[in-house]
């Protein structure tokens, strides 16, 4: 293969949470400090420590999809499906028998059909394994995401899928620019989906004591930065993009909201849940995704951190963007749009891609809400409860995942230079 080196940038957009369903209703929310954290309804909770979550509550994938598919799969993979379908919308692109080979899918999920796998396993124990569903199997495992989609518009190129916990979307997306740049594919629908508000998922990372248990005022629960933090807000929904190789774009007329210039993947190689305490991990993905764009770090206008409401990542996080920026650090406008839609864990880079496009194409840096009471070791600009009128020309997008894993994408306000 003759090496090349594309170009690429963001054609559409469709972000799937608690906030809103499609980019116009989701950007209008978190500017505007809108809170999708709520008490969980879905399912009895009165034995939780943690009984909130972002849900969505409003989602019925009959209005997108054939009813008889959305019986066959589990809640993350409607996410997906809905999120891709929308996302092609916005694109203003069909697959075709034409160009199916040239469009690929990287969709992941950190932990894929939890539901499906809880309600069966009920089925087990209660009417034995005779009644286990055929479609427990491909509704639970997590490439089906990315493999429903591929089905459902017909494309026919790459398809993968990303497991790396909370940093899948942004890998998936940073994976995605390398092959378009490389020539492997002309156009990527990339991202992350996520549904694991269920009984285990919620009493799972309960035990861990790592969601907050603020049950009596969830809309303050997820505090991001704050000194009174004490754990993160679980959030479901899908986040979409469709990644394209520049001339394709233009040749068909498309809307282009960003350019995607770089990408950085690290491992912190510590500790499976807690985050590298000097930042050392996050710090080189930032700077890898800095020196791929060949971008200066003082031309960075703001990052949509990784920022959980979590003592280590929120702290630990500060310290790595101080190594990188330095004086600057200061200067920058660093915002955790996880206040308002709680944490994604899978999709939560692909929603935050989403909020970094949008803050560049409006020049509006949205704020991380729920900041009131300063924390010494947390003293930058987090954009503190209200969003800011601010030239974005450059931004960055951070995940960081339980494993050590590090990924942070790099975003440019488009010109045709």
């Amino acid at each position: 293969m003759k090496p090349t080196n594309n170009r690429v940038v963001i054609t559409g957009l469709a972000p799937v949470c608690s906030v809103g369903i499609g980019k116009d209703k989701f950007w209008n929310a978190i500017i505007s400090g809108q809170n999708g954290i709520k008490k969980i309804t879905s399912f009895d909770v009165l034995s939780y420590t943690s009984q909130i979550a972002a849900e969505i509550t409003d989602f019925d994938a009959t209005k997108y999809l054939d009813l008889k598919l959305s019986k066959r799969l589990d809640r993350f993979a409607q996410f997906a499906l809905v999120a891709a379908k929308l996302a092609l919308e916005d694109a203003k692109l069909e697959v075709t028998n034409e160009n199916a080979y040239d469009i690929g899918v990287m969709v992941g999920s950190g932990i894929g059909g939890l539901l499906t796998l809880e309600n069966q396993h009920i089925n087990l124990l209660n009417k034995g394994p005779s009644r286990i569903s055929p479609f427990l199997i491909p509704m639970m495992i997590s490439n089906m995401a990315a493999g429903q989609i591929s089905i459902m518009t017909g494309a026919k190129g790459y398809n993968n899928c990303v497991v790396t916990a909370c940093a899948t979307g942004t890998h998936a997306i940073g994976d995605s620019l390398e092959l378009i740049k490389r020539g492997e594919a002309k156009v990527i629908i990339a991202g992350g989906t996520e549904a694991a508000i269920t009984p285990l998922g919620l009493g799972g990372f309960a035990s861990m004591k790592a969601l907050s248990t603020r049950n009596d005022n969830p809309e303050k629960a997820s505090r991001p930065f704050d000194a009174d933090r004490d754990g993160f807000v679980m959030g479901e929904g899908a986040g979409i993009l469709i990644l394209e190789e520049l001339e394709h774009a233009l040749q068909r007329k498309a809307p282009i909201y960003a350019e995607l210039i770089g990408y950085g993947a690290t491992a912190d190689a510590y500790h499976m849940t807690s985050p590298d305490p000097q930042g050392e991990g996050a710090a080189r993905a930032i700077k890898q995704a800095l020196d791929t764009a060949s971008i200066a770090p003082d031309k960075v206008d703001y990052i949509n951190a990784h920022g959980t409401s979590t003592k280590y990542n929120d702290e630990f996080e500060t310290l790595a963007i101080k190594q990188v920026f330095n004086d600057y650090a200061y200067k920058l406008a660093v915002s955790s749009t996880k206040s308002m839609t709680g944490h994604l864990l899978g999709a939560a880079g692909g929603i935050e891609a989403i909020a970094s496009c949008l803050a560049i194409t409006h020049d509006i840096c949205p704020p991380t809400t729920n900041y009131e009471n300063p924390d010494p070791s947390c003293d930058l600009n987090y954009v503190p409860n209200k969003s800011i009128q601010r030239q974005v020309t450059v931004a960055l997008s951070n995940s960081f995942g339980f494993g050590g894993h590090n990924a942070v994408i790099a975003l440019k306000k488009f010109t045709n230079e």
